[in-house]
């Protein structure tokens, strides 16, 4: 059962638990955007709304989650490996396959929220390998960060990997949608005026 404010804010639990009560208010994010945006003229401000929450609903528990310091954090240097695959092979050796599955899902859902949504949001973003490298760098900020606030986690590279791979994997499931509605204010370019006859 969670407790407390540690039990609610600096547990796996709680913060799992805050996100499914957040989800309704995350459901009525989307309709206040949604509404605010059409009068604009916006013919895709349901999507645009929709990105814009799920981008942060999405991500936003996942780094709480991994960003939680251990037990000895504060006490014990940062870790860091380099050597890619070098901690799944030891996490499937130690931990067995159902603690190596859990730990690989996880990486790979940590930035798939905005690897699904983030071209929905920015055109620019509408290309794999763009997001791939987003994730990334996301995960580079969050590894670096784990490893100067010593927070006793490992900064692996196999969690980039897995990271941006989550992403990448998401931003295909929703590629068909990237372009599926265009914004209505390209097609309301004023048109030529028709040449005089002579």
């Amino acid at each position: 059962m969670v407790r407390g404010w540690h039990g609610w804010f600096g547990t796996f639990n709680g913060v799992v638990l805050i996100t499914m009560v957040v989800l309704p208010l995350a459901a009525l994010a989307v309709w206040a955007l949604t509404r605010r945006r059409r009068p604009a003229g916006s013919t895709s401000a349901w999507r645009t709304s929709l990105a814009d929450v799920g981008i942060v609903y999405g991500t936003v528990p996942w780094v709480w989650m991994i960003m939680l310091p251990g037990d000895q954090a504060g006490a014990v240097a940062g870790r860091v490996t380099l050597v890619p695959l070098r901690d799944l092979l030891t996490i499937f050796s130690d931990g067995g396959p159902l603690t190596a599955t859990v730990q690989v899902v996880g990486n790979l859902l940590v930035f798939a929220a905005l690897g699904f949504f983030a071209p929905l949001r920015f055109p620019a973003l509408a290309s794999i390998p763009r997001i791939l490298a987003l994730a990334a760098g996301c995960s580079i900020l969050v590894e670096t960060a784990q490893y100067v606030l010593r927070l006793d986690r490992v900064s692996s590279v196999d969690d980039v990997l897995l990271n941006a791979a989550g992403a990448g994997l998401a931003a295909l499931s929703s590629r068909r949608w990237w372009r599926a509605t265009p914004d209505a204010s390209t097609d309301r370019r004023p048109q030529p005026a028709p040449a005089a006859g002579r």
